[in-house]
């Protein structure tokens, strides 16, 4: 079963994490996980810049101290760095220590201060302690543009559906993702109904 919203107790579990941006103007939140990549993180920065678009980049520590040129450029064209873990670890399966060193390990190359869990599984053990080091950011909308079964034509139909004032939306800055392919046309319909894309205060 495919979830394109969170569970909506998790909101309630996690009170403090940002889920959706709290506002009736047309504002979207754009942001990728799982890089950055030398086969996709190029090419989606370059229609970023074509709609002067900027977004939030959840990067493995991993990958970001394997491509800091990448991350260089990321920060240098305006956008922000999160942290999301260094090996990407699922929080349901691993101990609050483990889970909470391997965040922190990945500080060094990606961020201190934003923090998005892997899967979105996070224990609340692991979450308070994150929380005082950390802002932590969910979704309001999971396009499973990561699902190879899904398809790019049902990723892009739901983020058109789906969205509404606030969303912040998770894509995927790999490969294999079909961001690519989709996110083009999703920003040039975004832009005709009137939305704008724009980074949250995260005081």
């Amino acid at each position: 079963m495919r979830l394109f919203r969170p569970y909506f107790f998790m909101r309630y579990l996690f009170p403090e994490a940002l889920f959706r941006i709290k506002s009736s103007e047309k504002i979207l939140c754009l942001t990728f996980d799982d890089g950055p990549d030398p086969g996709s993180t190029p090419g989606l920065l370059d229609i970023l810049n074509g709609f002067k678009i900027k977004a939030i980049f959840f990067c493995e520590g991993r990958k970001a101290e394997k491509y800091p040129l990448l991350v260089t450029r990321i920060v240098g064209e305006g956008h922000l760095i999160g942290n999301h873990s260094y090996n990407h670890l699922n929080g349901w399966l691993c101990s609050v220590n483990k889970y909470c060193k391997d965040v922190h390990s990945a500080s060094q190359y990606t961020s201190g201060t934003l923090f998005r869990p892997p899967y979105g599984r996070i224990r609340l053990k692991q979450y308070k302690r994150l929380h005082s080091h950390f802002k932590i950011i969910f979704w309001d909308i999971m396009s499973y543009d990561f699902d190879d079964g899904f398809g790019a034509a049902r990723s892009l139909k739901v983020l058109l559906k789906k969205i509404r004032p606030g969303s912040v939306i998770v894509l995927h800055d790999k490969p294999d993702s079909s961001s690519l392919k989709i996110l083009d046309e999703f920003l040039s319909i975004t832009k005709t109904r009137g939305y704008k894309f724009i980074l949250p205060q995260l005081n």
